[in-house]
């Protein structure tokens, strides 16, 4: 087994799943638990919002909160680095005041949001686009020597199609070969990390469920997810509530649990570290039960 400092906790791989429970500070989650789907501002209840949720999550047993300002459902709107900022850093102070135990991560693609966010308590980037969108972010993580989550992703918005009741999904996306495709394009982002002075052992990989993918793809992707392990990373998976399931079992977000819990469970069979989820308390039973039967150490 090989381990990762993260904030103040070290995480041994293999031994347990890691919980990382999703902080969407947003007005459009796909999820709709985006916080300021429900407050007017983070002023009107948005923060409250947010500690209550990060409340619960780690009474549940999340080990990680992932905070969020921008949504990457298929179709959505961009937001700049000024709005961003705006919803991300005083939720990340706040939570890194109230819960000063807490391992915050901060679900960016920007470089001077990933800054920011560090110096106000966030201990790990995850990156969307794998080091590809923004050429700073990179230094911005080697600098403050923190883990990255790099994700594989080939979203286009010509490839996104929205039905009302199911949400988005992308359709006609080509691979020649879907897993090694993936697994060089990962690597890649790996060569981006190590060129700007991330370690090995400071990067963690995501075979980016959902983003750029057919229904069918995600499922393969899903199910062969052990040779994306087999590269010698940590993996986080984040399968939760997205579209690949809800268009398996024709199901809108709210009601996509089982589904949910289907894809954690085969998941952590297939080899994932971290599991990525919107519902913590139910999918941290689902992790627990599951390495209960297929891990043999427990911490």
């Amino acid at each position: 087994m090989t381990s990762m400092k993260i904030g103040p906790v070290s995480f041994e791989w293999g031994a347990r799943t890691v919980v990382m429970g999703i902080i969407n500070v947003t007005p459009d989650s796909f999820s709709g638990d985006g916080i300021l789907s429900v407050a007017s501002s983070l002023q009107a209840g948005g923060i409250p919002t947010a500690l209550e949720q990060a409340a619960r999550f780690l009474a549940a047993g999340a080990d990680i909160l992932d905070v969020g300002g921008e949504s990457t459902r298929p179709g959505s709107q961009t937001v700049t680095e000024d709005q961003e900022l705006e919803r991300v850093i005083p939720v990340i102070r706040a939570l890194a005041g109230k819960f000063p135990q807490a391992i915050i991560s901060i679900d960016t693609y920007k470089a001077e949001v990933a800054d920011q966010a560090i110096n106000s308590g966030a201990h790990i980037v995850n990156d969307v686009w794998g080091l590809r969108a923004d050429p700073q972010l990179a230094g911005v993580a080697a600098r403050h020597n923190v883990p990255v989550v790099l994700m594989h992703n080939r979203s286009k918005p010509s490839n996104a199609r929205v039905q009302a009741s199911l949400g988005g999904r992308y359709v006609g996306m080509q691979y020649d070969d879907l897993v090694k495709d993936v697994k060089k394009e990962l690597l890649e982002s790996v060569a981006l990390a190590r060129n700007a002075g991330i370690p090995s052992e400071m990067i963690i990989l995501d075979p980016g469920i959902g983003f750029g993918k057919t229904v069918e793809q995600n499922l393969e992707l899903l199910n062969r997810l052990g040779e994306i392990r087999a590269l010698g990373f940590p993996i986080l998976l984040g399968p939760s509530r997205k579209s690949f399931i809800g268009y398996t079992l024709n199901l809108p977000p709210e009601q996509r649990l089982e589904g949910t819990a289907a894809a954690v469970s085969v998941g952590i069979v297939r080899g994932a570290d971290i599991i990525r989820v919107h519902d913590v308390e139910m999918m941290t039973r689902i992790a627990r039960m599951t390495d209960a039967i297929v891990r043999t150490t427990t911490w």
